[in-house]
């Protein structure tokens, strides 16, 4: 789910860029360092909207230190909450999905049984004999959310498409 936080962040600045554009060069550091960023607690940041407040800066040892205040969009998977993604790989322990910057990883326990592991396939695919419908390398699916795990910087996720409306579908 997409969220807009507020953040702060502290950067370091070498005299060098002490010009009249140091705002500017701030805001394009800022844009540098946390947009695709991941933190454990917030999720990953998707994008800085807004810049509420860059501070006075504080001299440090070899520069200065700026406290930068923005608003950010983020987004944070959780248990129960249904997306749609690509396939980046599959093979037979199950597929692996990218939902946007967040990899799902879906166990062949977690595929409904009438789809069947093709090794022989290129590239290797899930197939349903009833509808034609293949979970390939390249696919869009729509999966649920079953569990996370977060760590420091990065959230890994488990998905099932063993529900009603969930599986490969067109896009």
């Amino acid at each position: 789910m997409f969220f807009v936080k507020e953040l702060t962040q502290n950067l370091s600045l070498h005299p060098s860029y002490f010009t009249p554009h140091l705002k500017d060069y701030l805001l394009k550091l800022l844009n540098i360092q946390v947009e695709g960023s991941c933190s454990g607690r917030l999720g990953y940041v998707i994008a800085v909207i807004a810049v509420t407040d860059v501070g006075r800066g504080k001299v440090v040892e070899g520069g200065a230190e700026f406290k930068i205040k923005y608003r950010a969009i983020v987004y944070r998977p959780f248990r129960g909450e249904v997306v749609d993604g690509v396939v980046a790989s599959v093979n037979k322990m199950g597929v692996f999905a990218d939902v946007g910057p967040l990899q799902c990883f879906i166990s062949t326990h977690l595929i409904p049984a009438e789809f069947k592991f093709d090794p022989n396939s290129v590239p290797p695919s899930f197939t349903s004999p009833d509808e034609n419908l293949t979970i390939k390398k390249g696919a869009h699916i729509r999966l649920k959310i079953v569990g996370t795990r977060v760590d420091a910087t990065e959230i890994f996720a488990i998905g099932t498409i063993k529900e009603d409306y969930l599986g490969p579908f067109e896009s």
